[in-house]
């Protein structure tokens, strides 16, 4: 993690657990010329937009006094989402049994994205059933794993 999202992990968590929601992920990323601070949370309820805005409430004014971030930036506070990016080890714990799917740095086996069942997670490599086939993913070549659930029983 980067020094910000270091700093604004730990002003929001006491947040998350007042609101009696999960702090997911914290991203600071740059997309099309704008700066975002995104703050992802989560619950076994799942999450409604007024918890979003509730927290972004909170939050807001401890990042303008904290001053971690120098000039604009657009904040967003929404839930980890269906399709949401496993990163932590307690992540792929959580979800080992679900399917997710792999994507790499270069391609393995013709692919650079592998879908199948999280099987098991060891010092960030990551192992999925696909096809039958049990594959290993050593860390260094993951570039992301999400979940990846099955929306085709409702069409």
């Amino acid at each position: 993690m980067s020094k910000i999202t270091d700093e604004v992990t730990a002003l929001a968590l006491p947040i998350a657990k007042s609101l009696n929601v999960e702090l997911w992920d914290v991203e600071f990323v740059r997309e099309g010329g704008e700066r975002y601070l995104r703050i992802f949370i989560d619950s076994a309820e799942g999450i409604f937009i007024s918890q979003c805005e509730e927290f972004s409430r909170s939050i807001d004014p401890l990042l303008d006094d904290a001053d971690l971030i120098d000039g604009a930036y657009i904040l967003e506070v929404s839930s980890a989402g269906l399709e949401r990016t496993l990163k932590k080890p307690e992540h792929f714990i959580r979800f080992i049994g679900d399917t997710v799917e792999v994507k790499l740095f270069k391609a393995i086996d013709g692919a650079k994205k592998h879908r199948g069942t999280l099987l098991a997670y060891e010092n960030g490599n990551v192992s999925i059933n696909s096809g039958g086939q049990e594959i290993t993913f050593p860390s260094a070549v993951i570039s992301q794993v999400k979940l990846s659930p099955d929306f085709s029983q409702y069409r």
